[in-house]
């Protein structure tokens, strides 16, 4: 698939439906691979992080997750067509699962909250099977129970609730041994989706202001939405 290289990192240039029709292929054909969600924050971190930037690079479909991203590859003089929230793509692959018989783990987040997004996605898509749901963590101690747990449940989608670069680790380094087709890390989609957070409403979403309503609900966020919406964009306008 054609890409845009932004500060070192391919950037696929997908659509939602594109990025839904990959995962049916790679489902399919039942090769392990990774889809990684790239927003500012990310390739900014991965800058930094010559192991985080491995990953991405290597992954094998980097979504636009982030408008910072569409601008930068106009920047660039090129395009992507649209950003693919990873948040959004949890709902979609849901969806798709249920309507396929595919299988779905969830892994990550706080204690309870798999659980609760699981209930959820299954009350939203009839028929979706959940082969499994485990907070667990990126912890070495932990990597070998949560592998058993993982490819004895036999999914076909595994979404990875860590938050980056944990996740995306993660899944770099065990995906052969997990043999999943689809590894996806998600960051804080189950919190979005069981209720623990509240994503911006779609305007905000469209205008690409997400960032401001997540600074005004917290402002915790400050350090990293500067990294976003300010130092990314410099970065790119030096390159």
């Amino acid at each position: 698939m054609r890409s845009v290289t932004i500060l070192g990192v391919p950037i696929h240039a997908v659509t939602m439906a594109e990025t839904l029709a990959w995962v049916a292929e790679a489902v399919a054909t039942r090769v392990p691979r990774q889809i990684c969600t790239p927003n500012p924050e990310f390739l900014m971190t991965a800058r930094r992080d010559a192991d985080f930037r491995a990953v991405l690079q290597a992954a094998d479909l980097n979504i636009p997750d982030g408008i910072g991203l569409l601008w930068a590859a106009r920047w660039l003089g090129d395009r992507l067509p649209e950003r693919v929230a990873g948040s959004d793509l949890v709902g979609a692959i849901a969806a798709q699962a249920a309507q396929a018989g595919w299988r779905v783990f969830l892994l990550g987040a706080a204690p309870g909250v798999a659980e609760r997004t699981a209930a959820l996605l299954q009350a939203a898509h009839p028929g979706l099977t959940i082969a499994g749901t485990e907070s667990g963590s990126p912890r070495p101690e932990d990597v070998e129970r949560l592998v058993a747990l993982i490819t004895t449940a036999r999914p076909d989608v595994l979404f990875v609730a860590y938050g980056a670069p944990a996740q995306d680790k993660w899944i770099a380094a065990q995906r052969a041994r997990l043999g999943v087709p689809v590894s996806i890390g998600v960051g804080g989609s189950f919190d979005f989706i069981a209720g623990r957070s509240v994503r911006a409403p779609q305007w905000a979403q469209r205008l690409g202001l997400e960032w401001l309503y997540r600074l005004g609900r917290e402002p915790w966020r400050a350090r990293r939405i500067v990294t976003a919406v300010v130092e990314f964009p410099l970065a790119v306008m030096r390159r």
